[in-house]
């Protein structure tokens, strides 16, 4: 398989996950990103449902302290 499509269901639940938080939060792409130190096209490819993005452990621990979130929610997909 390959590595981009690896888990490519879970990134997308996840990616919605966090844009799902980052509007209620009522917070921009842009202003999240500042936030946690990544650019806003990096955050837009984790939060697209038609880009798969990996991305770090460290960057999503960032995400979820800046929406002050458990992390474990943002894998809470039955909500």
């Amino acid at each position: 398989m390959h590595e981009k499509t690896r888990h490519a269901d879970k990134l997308m639940l996840l990616g919605n996950k966090i844009a799902y938080y980052r509007r209620k939060n009522k917070l921009l792409q842009e202003q999240l990103a500042e936030k946690i130190g990544i650019s806003r096209v990096h955050l837009s490819h984790i939060e697209a449902p038609n880009v798969i993005q990996a991305f770090s452990i460290n960057v999503l621990f960032d995400i979820a302290d800046a929406l002050e979130i458990d992390t474990t929610e943002l894998f809470n997909f039955d909500k």
